[in-house]
């Protein structure tokens, strides 16, 4: 790790101009960073090579960025059946460089229509454990489908069978087991060996397949043949009667109707000033753009930090207070009321900046989330981005939750659901998979509550950076509820020190969600730092590194610059 400082020029930190002090390298020491991948054409990053280069293939025959994201998504569902499919859902932002626009389209899963929400809990009105992890009960709508349909009828330019034809060849053929697939299905392995359907494809003989071992996918090429003819046969042909038929064998919620009745929604992205730069995520039910333009607004009033454990303390301070508020206030914004521009504007920022202590952490208690009045005026999963020759942007994630999602294959179709309902708050102030929680007051509804048709609350945070209203970013991540955490130190590893992509995406990141009360922090930081944050109040915690976050950069004269995160399997392809 390079350890010296050089003084940078004075910036506006806040109201006042101050020095600014600017590590020289890095601020925390790095994995070996990827190789640097440099293109003039286009850029697609994945988490699966095999998907970055089914979207390059696509640039490279015609397509734009989004033909090119709609290939490497379906590609995803294929190759990468832990993390994201046909059966889940997620969000997406599209930059259509001529009109110099961003737009969001969210096609995250829907609560079924008989939910209710005591669903998870027994007669004693207590959480029945893992209710809401394992089997068909735990399956919400998906979205997937419809979302990357409704993706390419408004933005893409080749035919709609050529850019699912590579993830049906791919079913057919098969693909490699990896040591990100052991690890997982070892994981669910459990869970996988009780569906019948699940175990024939993803295990052998009960047990977690060897490295190489091919994972062919005949019923899955077969669904995508059909959907490659017409993408609405999911939600009304032979793929949702199939759907609903097993559902109600096993005792699911999930019908016909459901599915009938599920559109992706087209919403207007979450964007906040940073500096000379414009940074847009995605709005409720995603919390990713609400809490980072938040965090990003407290960070600003923040004065500099003069050692990297001070710029580790300031940041977890800012994800504390956004998350207490992530808590309290989000949900699904069609079925409650989000307070979307009380909590992302500067004046809300300045008030909670003065409860942040120099050298001291708060507990818990001491940061909730604040009162209706100071308000009045929401690891699993897989990340894209593409970046073609117009200047036309796709930064999508998308999921089936949990690792293999809910465990259960629709038998015939190929098609592991998701396991999303446990993304809902089943019950106040009860963590879910990723630790997070909702909760309420006495006057105000469980935001994040189960409804029929709802959407649950996410942290996917597809972001797009712009600098003078053209591209200069496109970066993402999976994670769970350290997605926008994660997304927030990539954009500043690149903007206030410096970094390069593959840099940027290697450092090492912290985490704080507010609840559990923890300071996560990944292996490789240096000892003295976490003692001192300890010294400071804080419970911390190292465990194994998080996230598989990908990021593209546009240079000087157009170059793009692309890098694929070394915690995972990814991989940045330019033509």
């Amino acid at each position: 790790m390079g350890q010296g400082f050089t003084l940078g020029k004075v910036e506006q930190w806040g109201r006042s101009p101050l020095l600014v002090i600017v590590l020289a390298v890095t601020l925390f020491p790095a994995l070996p960073a990827p190789a640097q991948t440099l293109s003039q054409r286009g850029m697609v990053t994945a988490a699966q090579p095999a998907a970055a280069k089914a979207g390059r293939d696509i640039l490279k025959a015609g397509g734009n960025a989004v033909d090119a994201a709609v290939a490497t998504a379906l590609m995803i569902a294929v190759v990468e059946p832990y993390a994201a499919g046909l059966g889940g859902g997620g969000f997406a932002l599209v930059y259509h460089a001529q009109s110099q626009t961003i737009r969001a389209l969210d096609f995250r899963e829907r609560a079924p229509l008989q939910a209710t929400p005591t669903m998870y809990l027994n007669e004693k009105g207590e959480v029945i454990p893992r209710a809401s992890l394992d089997g068909v009960l735990t399956a919400g709508t998906p979205g997937t489908v419809a979302g990357l349909a409704a993706l390419h009828q408004r933005y893409g330019q080749l035919p709609w069978s050529q850019v699912v034809t590579p993830a049906i060849q791919a079913a057919q053929q098969g693909f490699a087991v990896t040591p990100s697939y052991r690890q997982w299905a070892t994981m669910r392995q459990a869970v996988l060996r009780q569906d019948a359907t699940a175990a024939r494809i993803f295990l052998r003989d009960g047990q977690v397949p060897p490295l190489g071992t091919v994972i062919q996918q005949p019923d899955l090429a077969k669904t995508l043949a059909t959907i490659a003819r017409n993408p609405r046969s999911f939600y009304e042909g032979w793929i949702a009667r199939a759907i609903a038929d097993f559902m109600v064998q096993q005792g699911g919620k999930m019908t016909q109707e459901d599915l009938r009745t599920y559109r992706p929604v087209w919403r207007e992205p979450i964007c906040g000033t940073y500096r000379a730069f414009q940074v847009c995520s995605m709005p409720p039910p995603s919390s990713g753009g609400v809490t980072l333009v938040q965090m990003l607004n407290l960070w600003q009033l923040l004065p500099p930090a003069p050692i990297a454990s001070d710029r580790g303390h300031y940041l977890a301070s800012v994800m504390q207070i956004a998350y207490a508020d992530r808590a309290r206030y989000l949900g699904d914004s069609d079925f409650v009321p989000v307070p979307v521009a009380a909590l992302t504007s500067r004046h809300y920022a300045q008030q909670r900046v003065t409860e942040i202590l120099p050298r001291r952490a708060r507990p818990q208690s001491a940061v909730s989330a604040a009162t209706p009045i100071q308000l009045a005026e929401s690891d699993n999963t897989s990340h894209l981005n593409v970046v073609d020759a117009q200047g036309n942007a796709v930064s999508l994630t998308f999921t089936i939750n949990g690792p293999f999602g809910a465990g259960v294959v629709v038998p015939q179709t190929g098609i592991l659901l998701n396991n999303e309902m446990d993304d809902f708050a089943i019950a106040p102030n009860q963590p879910n998979l990723f630790g997070v929680v909702g909760i309420q007051s006495d006057k105000t509804p469980l935001a994040n509550g189960i409804e029929p048709g709802k959407r649950p609350l996410s942290s996917m945070s597809p972001t797009i950076v712009l600098k003078d209203n053209r591209l200069n970013m496109v970066l993402g991540s999976p994670g769970g509820s350290r997605i926008i955490s994660t997304v927030l130190q990539l954009f500043l590893n690149v903007v206030d020190l410096g970094q390069d992509a593959a840099t940027a995406i290697a450092s090492p990141r912290i985490h704080q969600q507010w609840t559990p009360d923890i300071l996560f922090v990944e292996p490789t930081l240096p000892d003295a730092w976490i003692q001192t944050w300890r010294q400071w109040g804080y419970r911390v915690e190292q465990t194994r590194p998080w996230g598989n976050a990908s990021l593209i950069r546009v240079l000087e004269h157009g170059q793009l610059e692309g890098a694929a995160d070394p915690r995972g399997e990814g991989a940045a392809i330019g033509w």
